[in-house]
């Protein structure tokens, strides 16, 4: 049988607009095996993991565990956890850190202010290169195994320090699949040379439309419409475009806005992927949303 991401490749479903959507990143350290619903099926306190993720909703967070490429063994009740903080917002992206001997303690932070983009202060800033998450869940998708953690080690033995296995980032069937910060792009469908090419391209402010899902920051109308630009123009540099995105009846209107004053107009419509695929192994067919751009101008 054919697995989620052979199908979706042999399909040559697109990668835009796919990103999971969020406009802050809070990501735990956890050690040990995860379970399909991480924040209430691993070693971390169930309750807890609830309690999180409660805490995130309709804030704009977006909680998940992260734990460091290799063995997964988790014998250290002792052990502290680190934790990253990300904000993706082109107009100030940031990314915090910190170690905490009680994972409860994130229970105290403000979520709707990290949504915002207020740090509060925590932890310090994050010093060094991109840090790239990469899905490697098999417990909730076996292509995210298969192909994230092969994809983890090349990275780790390439020397790329920042390399964390992550929960879930969404769009199984596009592994491996990978968030880099600080800027919040997803990527999918990398192989360890063009996922080097990404980091390598983040380190240097930019974003690899080619591979990219979108920027997390921006809702799925927006992330097609920035998709669309970039192609038009060949604008690489990550922050270098700002999206509005409007209501209009069916479908969105989206003005994205370059840093140097240029202007374009977006007419974005949600359809339903034909035929019919599984959106993650295990699961049957079914017809994924996907966003296409009927109309961009410029203003």
């Amino acid at each position: 049988m054919s697995t989620c991401t052979a199908l979706s490749s042999e399909l040559t479903e697109p990668l835009s607009a796919t990103a999971a959507t969020a406009t802050t990143w809070l990501l735990l350290e956890q050690s040990g095996p995860w379970g399909a619903q991480a924040l209430t099926g691993s070693h971390l306190d169930p309750e807890l993991g609830a309690a999180l993720d409660r805490a995130a909703e309709g804030t704009g967070v977006r909680v998940a565990l992260i734990r460091r490429p290799g063995r997964h063994a988790d014998t250290d009740a002792t052990a502290r956890h680190e934790v990253l903080v990300a904000h993706t917002s082109p107009a100030d992206p940031w990314v915090r850190r910190a170690h905490l001997a009680s994972p409860a303690d994130l229970l105290g932070l403000d979520f709707a202010a990290l949504g915002a983009g207020d740090h509060g202060s925590f932890g310090a800033p994050h010093v060094g290169g991109p840090i790239a998450l990469v899905c490697t869940n098999g417990r909730r998708d076996r292509c995210c195994a298969l192909l994230g953690r092969p994809l983890v080690a090349d990275l780790a033995a390439a020397g790329h320090s920042e390399v964390w296995e992550v929960t879930h980032l969404g769009g199984h069937r596009f592994s491996p699949t990978v968030l880099v910060l600080p800027h919040g792009y997803a990527y999918g469908r990398l192989t360890a040379e063009s996922a080097k090419e990404v980091l390598a391209a983040t380190a240097a402010g930019h974003t690899v439309p080619a591979h990219s899902r979108g920027r997390s920051y921006w809702p799925r109308p927006s992330q097609a419409a920035e998709q669309a630009v970039r192609e038009l123009t060949g604008e690489s540099a990550a922050d270098a475009l700002t999206m509005r995105q409007t209501r209009d009846g069916e479908g969105w209107t989206v003005e994205v806005r370059h840093a140097d004053g240029r202007r374009w107009l977006a007419v974005v419509a949600e359809s339903r992927s034909e035929p019919p695929r599984p959106e993650s192994c295990g699961k049957a067919p079914g017809n994924p949303s996907r966003m296409d751009v009927l109309e961009l101008r410029a203003l």
